[in-house]
């Protein structure tokens, strides 16, 4: 399913998982991928954050209200959601021939917009230079 995926982009589905772990989840969902995509700082998705005027810290402030942690679990294996599946499949088409980067998760996540992390993005606060919107 990531046979395609830049280093960066397999960095980010590895901070995905563990983001899981971290919070007791069972499941990679989409905003766990969001919060692995803010984690990496990659340049492209920082400078994508900056023109639509939000601010990193607000969507993660956001996403940790929204997902919060589950109790201690034993770890059977992680599933991956079929939302989070559906995001890789509009990175890959976006991405072309070319492998898939961080910045076309971030867009899928956008684009897809019905995960609560679209949502967290839609609805972030804006600075006086960014758009009043994210788009579909």
């Amino acid at each position: 399913m990531f046979s395609r995926f830049s280093p960066a982009s397999k960095r980010v589905l590895r901070a995905a998982e563990q983001e899981c772990r971290n919070l007791n989840h069972y499941y990679v969902g989409v905003e766990h991928v969001l919060f692995a995509l803010l984690e990496q700082h990659d340049p492209q998705v920082d400078a994508r954050l900056a023109s639509l005027g939000i601010r990193a810290a607000d969507v993660e402030a956001a996403l940790r209200r929204r997902v919060g942690s589950a109790d201690d679990r034993v770890w059977e294996g992680i599933l991956v959601t079929p939302r989070v599946r559906q995001i890789v499949r509009l990175a890959e088409e976006a991405a072309g021939e070319g492998p898939v980067e961080p910045l076309e998760l971030f867009e899928a996540i956008v684009h897809e917009g019905r995960s609560a992390a679209a949502e967290i993005i839609a609805q972030a606060p804006r600075n006086a230079s960014g758009p009043a919107e994210v788009g579909h």
